[in-house]
C-alpha cells in the first residue's frame, strides 16, 4: 500500500482491489452471465456490506474492469501513431497493435476497450491531418471506421495472423476498393 495515505484511504483502495480482483477470478471461472454478486463477495475477504460501499451491482462491477482493462490497453493502442511519418505507418501502427492484443491468449481485448481509445485515436488522427498525414476528413468518422474495420475484421477471424490482417487492412484503408486503372 502506498504510505503517503491516509490509513483509511489505504484500506478504501485494498477493499476496491479485493473486489475487482475477485470479480475478474469468478467472471473467468463462471462467466459473466453465471456469476452473481454473492460470488464475487465469497471470493473476497470482506463482509457482505463492504461490496456495497464500493458498487452497486455486477454491472458496476463490470463497468470497473472494463474501465481498468481499456486504461491499461491504451498506451498499447496508441504506440507509434505519434512518431509515424506516413498514413500508411499511422495506420499500420494502429491495426498492428488491435490484430496483436486480440490474438494475445484469451482475447484481451474487447469493443469495449477499442472504444475507451476513441477519443486518443480521434486526437492522433487530428495531429496527422495536422501533419499532412491525411486529407482533411472528419477525424471521427476515420476514427469510427478503423475502429470498426478492426472489431469486423478481427471479430469474423481475419486477424488470426496480426501481420497479414494489418497489410490488409491497410491497403483497403490507403487504397479502397477500386480496382487500379
Amino acid at each position: 500500500m502506498d504510505a503517503a495515505l491516509p490509513r483509511r484511504q489505504q484500506v478504501k483502495r485494498q477493499n476496491r482491489r479485493f473486489i475487482l480482483e475477485a470479480a475478474r477470478k469468478v467472471f473467468a471461472e463462471r462467466g459473466y452471465d453465471g456469476a452473481t454478486v454473492r460470488d464475487i463477495i465469497n471470493a473476497t475477504p470482506l463482509a457482505a456490506g463492504t461490496f456495497y460501499n464500493y458498487f452497486t451491482s455486477k454491472e458496476d462491477v463490470r463497468r470497473a474492469l472494463d474501465a481498468q482493462t481499456a486504461e491499461a490497453l491504451r498506451p498499447r493502442l496508441s504506440e507509434g501513431r505519434k512518431e509515424a511519418a506516413t498514413a500508411e505507418e499511422f495506420l499500420s501502427a494502429f491495426f498492428s497493435a488491435v490484430f496483436a492484443l486480440k490474438a494475445e491468449p484469451g482475447g484481451v481485448l474487447e469493443k469495449a476497450d477499442l472504444q475507451a481509445g476513441f477519443e486518443d485515436l480521434c486526437a492522433d488522427i487530428e495531429a496527422g491531418i495536422a501533419r499532412g498525414l491525411f486529407l482533411p476528413v472528419d477525424a471521427a468518422a476515420l476514427a469510427a471506421a478503423l475502429l470498426a474495420a478492426a472489431d469486423q475484421m478481427a471479430e469474423r477471424g481475419k486477424a488470426s495472423d496480426p501481420a497479414e490482417a494489418t497489410a490488409a487492412a491497410v491497403l483497403l484503408f490507403l487504397r479502397g476498393v477500386q480496382p487500379p486503372i
